[in-house]
């Protein structure tokens, strides 16, 4: 399932690296502690969420980039 970001995930995503063209590789918190790790996110905009649960970009607390 494709999550489009709001604006401030995709300002604080600039910032982090690319792992590839046009794409990262990133470790969400969501809101209630749940992290899950190595998300792939498309130009900063659009997240492949890899759960069958539905996350939009108000669930999400913290981004980092995947290790």
């Amino acid at each position: 399932m494709r999550v489009h970001l709001d604006e401030n995930w995709s300002e604080t995503l600039r910032r982090f690296p690319e792992n590839g063209m046009g794409h990262q590789r990133v470790d969400v918190l969501l809101r209630g502690g749940r992290k899950v790790k190595d998300v792939l996110v498309f130009n900063a905009e659009e997240m492949e969420w890899p759960d069958d649960r539905p996350v939009r970009s108000g669930d999400i607390d913290e981004m980092a980039p995947s290790d």
